[in-house]
């Protein structure tokens, strides 16, 4: 008997099986809630719906799905803008740039890293695409690398990728306790300027704990509310940021000139070089413009994740670079006293710049939606923290990881999760507690450890690609793809060299650059870690993919050809 007449039969070739086996429950558990709601079989559409093939990617992927799809076009591109919130984080971060290389550096330093996060946003996205699961880069390991180094790089990208993020949430908190207390600080102020109230380190940390609280809670909130609820985070980051601007080049007086904004440049380093001064101002833009994979970490969420995430990112990195830049550029024209304002006992001279032009009432206001913004970023951060440690936990690598891979009976999300992060960005946070330098080392390891999960994974995928079948997604960047890539690359390995180095000279204890010490601290416990158990145990993403057995394109189509039972 021929092939041809087996498959009349219905008979599948072995090596589609598995693919049949994935495939046809979805379809069954749809016919059989058709048939619940009272249509007849031979009435039932044809055609499955988005969330359906959602669902079949996700398990060609290897995975159940078990989270529920309410994540639309706009709220995933405003979760992608809000995750990034420049509203909050340019002005917490502004004082970097300045102090280190002038207003031209931070001008001018913004620009270009917003250009250079464009291309590893967009490197991140082609990859994701082909994998949209909530292990975002961590998963899209698995199939960027031969099957035998699975593992080990699978856990060195996911601790990465994990505490990054971690450290990220945990430093806008800390950011977020700062502003309201800077705000505190400015209405305490006497009629000779001194404030009447200093907080401490311990009043920054529990208040910093506190919204990491807020955040938890929030986060742990059904996916349809939390969609519902970010739809709102990108309107008013855009909105707030344009009305901010014009108020302040009309409240401000004795504005700086155009030549001195965009053309001086400082050795406020102390490095004898005005050119490596204009380096170190990458720290706001690097710190900002980070965790593109954030958005992927919600695939599992999202209607069209395959298509819409990837599109969510790189328009959000070209909405937040626009938009940064022009909270940048009016900042530094608005420096009318350059010493006053970087000496504000409030530690931020964006707070006092807002005081100078608004008054204490109209700079409150002003100051107000940077910290709903930040506040925004810092929920966002922590959902695709949540979603990445969820992630993590079902393929067994963490501790007690059936227990942090649970979904709740109610939310239906991933709540344990959640709160494992509050938790360990509340014990980071407490370090701030005893050693300042400490708790600022472990924040700015942010950016890097991001950014070198994200570039490992790109050059995995370059050099094993000839060994390695990877099935592209829907969104790709065709023959751009290799030179994008090798820009996201070098940009990577030469900033994430110049961030580790101190911001200011002669070096003390007091102003060193710890990051380089928190970085090959997380190193070697994860390699002492791997070594001491975790390898033998641990095995990489724990599925049953189907996908490299079918072709892209229509995963139906050939079974159509067969008479299915």
């Amino acid at each position: 008997m021929d092939a041809n007449s087996d498959m009349k039969k219905g008979s599948i070739p072995s090596n589609q099986q598995a693919a049949h086996n994935v495939l046809q429950p979805t379809a069954s558990n749809t016919s059989k809630a058709a048939e619940a709601a009272g249509i007849p079989r031979n009435q039932q559409p044809a055609m499955a719906t988005i969330a359906d093939d959602d669902d079949r990617l996700l398990a060609r992927i290897g995975y159940t799905p078990v989270l529920h799809r309410h994540f639309s076009r706009w709220s995933t591109v405003s979760y992608a803008i809000s995750i990034l919130g420049v509203l909050g984080s340019v002005p917490a971060t502004f004082g970097s740039p300045m102090s280190a290389g002038g207003p031209a550096t931070a001008v001018w330093a913004w620009f270009i890293g917003s250009i250079m996060a464009f291309c590893i946003a967009s490197s991140v996205a082609e990859l994701v695409s082909a994998y949209p699961t909530a292990g975002g880069m961590y998963y899209v390991t698995k199939h960027v690398v031969p099957p035998e180094h699975v593992a080990a790089w699978a856990w060195i990208i996911g601790w990465c990728n994990f505490l990054g993020q971690a450290a990220g949430v945990a430093s806008l908190a800390y950011t977020i306790s700062q502003m309201i207390l800077a705000t505190a600080v400015m209405h305490s102020s006497l009629a000779d300027g001194n404030p009447t109230f200093i907080p401490t380190a311990l009043q920054t940390v529990l208040l910093a704990i506190l919204v990491l609280c807020l955040f938890g809670t929030i986060c742990s909130f059904p996916t349809e509310w939390l969609h519902r609820i970010i739809l709102w985070f990108a309107p008013i980051n855009i909105i707030a940021s344009i009305c901010i601007c014009i108020a302040l080049l009309i409240l401000t007086p004795n504005k700086q000139n155009a030549t001195w904004v965009f053309t001086t440049v400082t050795d406020g380093s102390g490095w004898g070089s005005r050119g490596f001064s204009f380096l170190l101002g990458f720290l706001s833009v690097a710190w900002t413009m980070t965790d593109y994979d954030g958005t992927t970490h919600m695939s599992e969420e999202t209607h069209d994740a395959a298509l819409r995430g990837p599109v969510a990112i790189r328009t959000a990195i070209v909405v937040s670079g626009i938009v940064g830049w022009m909270l940048t550029v009016t900042f530094c024209f608005c420096m009318s006293d350059v010493d006053q304002i970087m000496s504000t006992p409030t530690g931020l001279p964006v707070a006092q710049i807002f005081f100078n032009a608004g008054g204490r009432t109209g700079g409150t206001v002003m100051w107000f939606f940077v910290i709903l913004v930040q506040f925004f970023t810092g929920c966002s951060a922590m959902l695709a923290n949540a979603r990445m440690a969820w992630a993590f936990a079902r393929d067994a690598a963490f501790p007690f990881s059936d227990f942090w891979s649970k979904v709740n009976n109610v939310t239906n999300t991933p709540v344990n999760a959640v709160w494992l992060v509050v938790a360990f960005c509340s014990c980071l946070n407490c370090i701030g507690i005893g050693s300042t330098l400490t708790i600022v080392a472990i924040f700015n390891i942010t950016a890097p450890a991001l950014d070198i999960s994200y570039i490992a994974v790109i050059v995995a995928h370059r050099v094993y690609e000839d060994r390695v079948k990877f099935i592209p997604g829907p969104f790709t960047m065709g023959k751009w793809s290799r030179p994008v890539n090798a820009i996201a690359v070098t940009w990577v390995c030469f900033i994430s060299v110049v961030l580790f180095f101190p911001t200011v000279k002669p070096v003390t204890a007091t102003n060193m650059n710890y990051a380089i010490c928190v970085a090959a601290f997380i190193g070697f416990f994860s390699m002492v870690w791997w070594y001491a158990g975790a390898r033998k145990t641990y095995t990489g993403p724990r599925t049953t993919d189907t996908i490299d057995m079918l072709p892209p394109e229509d995963p139906e189509a050939i079974l159509s050809d067969y008479d299915m039972p």
